[in-house]
């Protein structure tokens, strides 16, 4: 595990991972349940991650374990540390490149005020349950995404859809095709915009902005298929001194540099910066289209990236990619039943949104003992 991991309160699995010999030469296996917090990275800048594995374990140098003594909860420390995070902020110091770093003799200062072992419980349980609730909603998303995305597959690139058995599949420059579907480049197939940074030397260009202005980083620590609000926002002025453009609602943003292939939908009208590849839905290629057929491309993405430092596909190389046209007719099925999956997702990120801000809210109050928990109400549906 690795800070890139810990985008979840409770993290069940990583991108990477090490074989049985690894352990003990390079890096350390902990149980389920272990807190882990990241004490050194780009990441110390911003954001204080902490997470609770829910599996067993191995993790890099950047990252620490937290094992409370006899006594302490582990999770209550967990949210206690959530509740001190500006704190634990504040005493990180500058490292190596841009990181910063959280010396162990400084973390292990941190002060925390501990109840007696049943009201740390307590206190804990009541949080915990608003966490309990965001696990079951994001398996529901991810269950509703996997269901618009099997439909993808198997109308458009299994050829499955409704009545393929009456429809002749031809000879195509992408090999056999059903009848009466066209290949096209994606410039033929729909518009693409690229973006820009505005100068960070200019206040005029970013203080008191209300333009969405996303940067990969906001999508990959998200990990969700809709971006509603940037971490940085820039101003009219901002975004008329750069190269960054303006686009609707509902569009479809694909990350194209260094980390390529994220791809998420923007619920408010948005801009990005010159790390992205913007795509403008239409009536060929609807949104939820255009949405899967990015994401099943990914990798092919990855593969025209050049480039020495870090990997870009370039906007040139993009719009000539050759794709499939399938009739208005399945398009307009597809967008049907893909639109109430993906709203339905969306309904419930929204709902996570929402919980984390009541969890957050509570959190020092619990924590502090402002509020008396042995009358406090644990969350419901």
């Amino acid at each position: 595990m690795s800070a890139k991991d810990m985008t979840t309160l409770r993290l069940q699995d990583t991108e990477d991972h090490v074989s049985v010999e690894a352990i003990g030469n390079g890096t350390r296996l902990v149980q389920k349940g272990t807190l882990l917090a990241v004490v050194r990275g780009m990441s110390l800048a911003k954001e204080f991650r902490i997470v609770e594995v829910q599996r067993p374990m191995a993790f890099n140098q950047d990252v620490k374990a937290i094992i409370p003594r006899d006594g302490v909860d582990s999770r209550f420390i967990l949210y206690s540390l959530l509740a001190r995070r500006e704190y634990v902020l504040g005493i990180a110091d500058e490292a190596a490149h841009g990181t910063k770093r959280l010396q162990t003799d400084r973390f292990l200062a941190v002060p925390v005020s501990l109840p007696n072992l049943p009201m740390q419980r307590r206190i804990a349980s009541i949080l915990s349950a608003y966490d309990d609730l965001i696990e079951n909603n994001t398996r529901r998303i991810a269950i509703l995404e996997e269901m618009a995305r099997r439909i993808f597959e198997e109308w458009f690139v299994r050829f499955r859809f409704p009545g393929h058995e009456q429809v002749k599949m031809v000879e195509s420059e992408l090999g056999l095709i059903p009848e009466g579907w066209k290949v096209q480049t994606v410039e033929q197939a729909f518009q693409i915009l690229g973006g820009g940074t505005p100068s960070k030397a200019e206040p005029a260009y970013w203080e008191g902005g209300t333009i969405n202005w996303y940067s990969p980083t906001d999508l990959t620590r998200a990990g969700t298929s809709f971006m509603e609000q940037s971490a940085d926002r820039i101003t009219a002025l901002g975004l008329a001194k750069s190269s960054a453009k303006l686009f609707p609602p509902m569009s479809v943003m694909l990350t194209s540099r260094a980390t390529i292939g994220v791809v998420a939908v923007n619920t408010n009208e948005a801009c990005t910066n010159q790390g992205f590849i913007t795509c403008l839905p239409n009536s060929d290629y609807p949104l939820w289209l255009l949405y899967h057929w990015l994401k099943a491309n990914v990798e092919t993405f990855i593969g025209l990236g050049t480039g020495a430092t870090f990997k870009e596909i370039t906007k040139g190389t993009f719009k000539g990619i050759r794709l499939l046209v399938p009739p208005q007719d399945l398009v307009g099925a597809f967008s049907s039943t893909a639109e109430q999956l993906m709203l339905l997702s969306l309904n419930l990120q929204r709902k996570n949104r929402n919980l984390r801000a009541t969890r957050d809210l509570l959190l020092p109050k619990l924590i502090s003992g402002e509020l008396d928990v042995s009358k406090l109400p644990e969350p419901t549906v």
